[in-house]
């Protein structure tokens, strides 16, 4: 059974609203909320209609003595009866013992088997456990009721464990999207399902192709981004700049990456920098449709390499620009920016307005927004009309000197069917520097 932990609906009216869409959305799986050993917790779980408890004591003598000022009695007592009271409710029951890593397992152990709870779980409070501990955990407790273990990743070990439990026979794990959870994180829903999918062969029923598309919407909610080395979500996961690993893509995909970008709802991205091979920008000239003597090509390779020893970083639009001079190829742009003003301030409703050629036309519009970026990117998107099948995937802004009037430089990528382009722009205006990149990106998909 799927099991959504949709908050703590003991924390705020607001958590509560949150907690009640989520079950009035019918997911067809159980929704459950984290309590502690208090009735008053109960009755709110109650109240939002879920099906579950998440119900949370400690067990380790340092949580039970010194954040609980209590004893190993009381902790016994009162998961019995927040217990019983929820069951008799109506509400499944699973019993998380807090801190357990660092508890004494005879202890844990007989709190499992006093409490009659539906589920129990060994919680890895503080990111301790290791895989061989795992399995002493598993075996010790996995026969008194379906067990989960709750990992964290303080020392980066919550994905292995995790998988670990499953492997040794533990009923579940907790995980995250993203990993993301309080210090360093929680085990992570992607790497954990495609750890057992390829490398044990376990068959866990996602959709793992819509995996990336639900790590970039928990990032957009929850406005933390994955680090650009995350597995499997990380910007940079499927993403190849080494001449020697890119030939080797080019020859056969397997040489370089454990899986298809595919499985997990990616996209093989080729990147240019200091790193660059020659077959990279062989195969990247000729996607953009210049034709380039073996010369030009290594001269286009040294120029991008000149640009990667410099520290920066060589966009497509960039490389097109190399190319283009190189060979002596210019091609007209599609759009061009003839005019934008943009209205913001504290009182009003940011607006922006653009004036754009498009393939020598005068189109004229506004647009509001968030934000004057904001308002600017819609009025953009409304003046290419027909043009709008392109997805802006990524929107990222680098302050490259200091001060109020700091340069700064915008970096987008934007995605067309199987295309994917990045572009750059600069300048002290980020509005500006927002357009230009977008704009630049633009010009560079409809090419």
């Amino acid at each position: 059974m799927d099991v959504i932990e949709a908050g703590s609906a003991a924390t705020s009216e607001g958590e509560r609203k949150g907690i009640k869409a989520v079950v009035e959305a019918d997911l067809g799986c159980e929704i459950s909320t984290f309590t502690r050993t208090l009735k008053q917790d109960v009755d709110y779980a109650i109240d939002c209609g879920v099906d579950s408890i998440h119900l949370v004591v400690p067990v380790s003598d340092l949580h039970i003595t010194e954040k609980l000022k209590k004893d190993r009695d009381y902790v016994m007592a009162a998961a019995g009866e927040v217990t019983d009271y929820a069951q008799e409710h109506g509400l499944i029951v699973e019993l998380s013992g807090e801190d357990a890593s660092r508890a004494d397992l005879d202890f844990v152990k007989a709190l499992f088997k006093t409490v009659k709870a539906d589920r129990i779980c060994f919680c890895d409070t503080v990111g301790i456990l290791t895989p061989e501990r795992v399995t002493e955990v598993v075996h010790a407790l996995k026969g008194i009721a379906p067990l989960h273990l709750h990992c964290h990743n303080d020392l980066g070990l919550a994905t292995a464990n995790s998988v670990k439990a499953i492997i040794e026979g533990a009923s579940g794990v907790h995980v995250t999207v993203n990993g993301i959870g309080e210090r360093a994180g929680n085990a992570s829903l992607e790497e954990v399902v495609m750890a057992l999918k390829k490398l044990y062969g376990v068959d866990v029923k996602v959709r793992t192709e819509r995996l990336y598309h639900l790590s970039k919407l928990v990032s957009r909610l929850t406005k933390i981004q994955p680090a650009p080395n995350k597995p499997l979500v990380g910007d940079n996961a499927f993403t190849h700049e080494s001449g020697i690993h890119v030939h080797g893509i080019i020859a056969n995909s397997t040489t370089y990456e454990p899986m298809d970008p595919e499985e997990v709802g990616r996209r093989r991205r080729f990147v240019f920098g200091k790193h660059t091979g020659r077959k990279s920008i062989e195969m990247a000239v000729k996607e953009l449709g210049i034709d380039a003597s073996e010369s030009e090509l290594d001269e286009i390779l040294h120029r991008v390499k000149e640009l990667g020893d410099l520290g920066k970083r060589v966009t497509d639009a960039d490389l097109q620009v190399i190319a283009e001079t190189v060979t002596g190829v210019t091609k007209d742009p599609k759009v061009v920016l003839e005019d934008l003003a943009v209205v913001s301030g504290n009182r009003i409703t940011p607006t922006a307005s653009i004036k754009l050629l498009i393939d020598g036309k005068e189109v004229l519009e506004a647009g509001t927004g968030d934000g004057p970026v904001d308002a600017a990117m819609n009025a953009l998107r409304r003046a290419i009309g027909n043009m709008t099948e392109f997805n802006l995937d990524q929107y990222h802004v680098d302050a490259i000197t200091g001060g109020t009037d700091a340069l700064v430089e915008v970096t987008v990528t934007l995605t067309k069917g199987d295309r994917v382009i990045t572009a750059r722009g600069a300048g002290t205006d980020i509005i500006m520097a927002s357009v230009d990149a977008m704009i630049e990106g633009i010009n560079r998909l409809y090419r």
